[in-house]
């Protein structure tokens, strides 16, 4: 066992353990990572560690691999049989091969055999379980629910590590070197430049947020907006800052579900951001009528949104299916222009993000380490876990492109005519 730091290796579960870790990890190219037993003792000889997986008790390795998944890997983590010191985002190419590796059967039954012998004990609470949720599947009043558990953490939470704006969705980066703040500004002049926002018209806002948009639809490019959420504490924010704005005679927000909006209105431009991939694929057909229906003829609807890549295979719920976004849907980009074009739209652009995806999850990632402390107060240590092991294996996913993120921009033709320019040059042009 050439990779053990042997010196404190005395107790027969330490002993076991790293000779499990041998054996588990014997073809892993990649060792710019150490593991920390639960007395010190140390495994892997890494001078500057990218990472180091922490093992908080003897258990801890039974816990991680009885049953290995990306979700009980996860679990264990979020109820610290292990932690992780260091680059979290690095953890994730490690965890890829400890759930993708192919063995052998020889290797298979001697990994069993020696999970069978590490200590199974652990004084760890498990204290909070997957959230569950009453009414049928993306019924209105369950996806209250879901909204609710999500985004109705204290809002002091997300502004730990969200922009000053507190939009929470892809940023917009002109250059790697770009701050969050700036890269968040970008984004929200990019989005109303695609929709070719002009003074006076009407705006409609689904899952508007804290109204990070609206404020900056209304502020520099004159329109009126409705911004709608299911989020009441959302709603009250985003109304505070409105009127702090000045811009309260031109925006309202309202807390209502996109299936509730009053029919005979109409709008210019429709916009939504990061709330498609509450909807759920079985809805997508409504979801798009609905916005059909909204827009004036001659009108666009930019739909932003997270999607699963179709060559990426799933096994059984993600982590963040159960403890973060639970009720999410996320489907591949075909499937949404599908939707979107038997709904009467015509496709006109799509834009993949993911690069910038990645950047910003890195920016929230670190952001939110910076302030665990407080995090933790405001919430509390579970909570704190379940957020940073998300937002970091987001950004692992969306550099995989196991994810990715796409603005597509549908338009409402008239008798075949869209009304729109034959180039992009006014999105670029500022």
């Amino acid at each position: 066992m050439a990779a053990l730091a042997i010196s404190r290796f005395g107790e027969t579960d330490s002993l076991a353990s790293a000779n499990f870790l041998e054996v588990l990890l014997k073809d892993y190219p990649n060792r710019e990572f150490q593991v920390r037993l639960w007395d010190g003792a140390t495994w892997g000889v890494v001078d500057r560690p990218r990472f180091t997986l922490v093992l908080r008790h003897p258990g801890a390795l039974c816990a991680m691999f009885s049953h290995p998944s990306e979700l009980t890997l996860g679990e264990a983590y979020v109820y610290d049989d292990f932690d992780i010191e260091g680059e979290i985002e690095a953890a994730f190419e490690f965890a890829d091969f400890l759930l993708q590796q192919k063995r052998s059967l020889a290797k298979s039954f001697d990994l069993v055999r020696r999970l069978w012998n590490l200590p199974t004990n652990s004084g760890n609470c498990k204290n909070r379980r997957p959230v569950t949720f009453d009414g049928s599947l993306h019924s209105r009043d369950r996806d209250r629910q879901a909204v609710s558990y999500h985004y109705d953490l204290p809002v002091n939470f997300y502004a730990l590590w969200l922009d000053q704006r507190l939009v929470y969705s892809c940023a917009y980066f002109v250059t790697p070197d770009d701050n969050l703040d700036s890269a968040q500004g970008h984004k929200l002049d990019y989005i109303c430049r695609k929709l070719r926002l002009r003074p006076g018209e009407r705006l409609l806002d689904i899952g508007c947020g804290w109204g990070g948009l609206l404020i900056h639809a209304a502020a520099h490019y004159g329109v009126e907006a409705v911004g709608i959420t299911l989020s009441v504490p959302q709603a009250e924010l985003a109304r505070q800052r409105l009127c702090e704005a000045g811009l309260s005679n031109r925006c309202r927000v309202e807390v209502a579900d996109y299936r509730d909006l009053e029919h005979g209105q109409v709008y210019d431009k429709i916009v939504s951001v990061g709330m498609f991939e509450h909807v759920g694929e079985a809805l997508l057909p409504e979801y798009f009528s609905r916005a059909y229906e909204l827009l004036r003829p001659g009108g666009v609807f930019l739909n932003h949104g997270i999607a699963y890549s179709a060559t990426y295979h799933r096994q059984g719920p993600s982590f963040s299916d159960l403890y973060v976004f639970p009720d999410s849907d996320l489907v591949p980009i075909n499937a949404t222009i599908r939707a979107a074009e038997l709904s009467g739209f015509e496709v006109r652009d799509v834009e993949s993000l993911r690069e910038h995806y990645a950047l910003t999850l890195h920016h929230w990632v670190q952001r939110l380490e910076a302030h665990a402390e407080e995090a933790q107060r405001i919430t509390d240590d579970t909570t704190y876990r379940i957020w940073r092991l998300y937002i970091a294996g987001a950004a692992h996913r969306m550099r995989r492109s196991h994810l990715n993120v796409y603005q597509t921009l549908l338009a409402k033709p008239v008798n075949g005519r869209s009304g729109l320019p034959l180039t992009r040059e006014d999105w670029y042009g500022k």
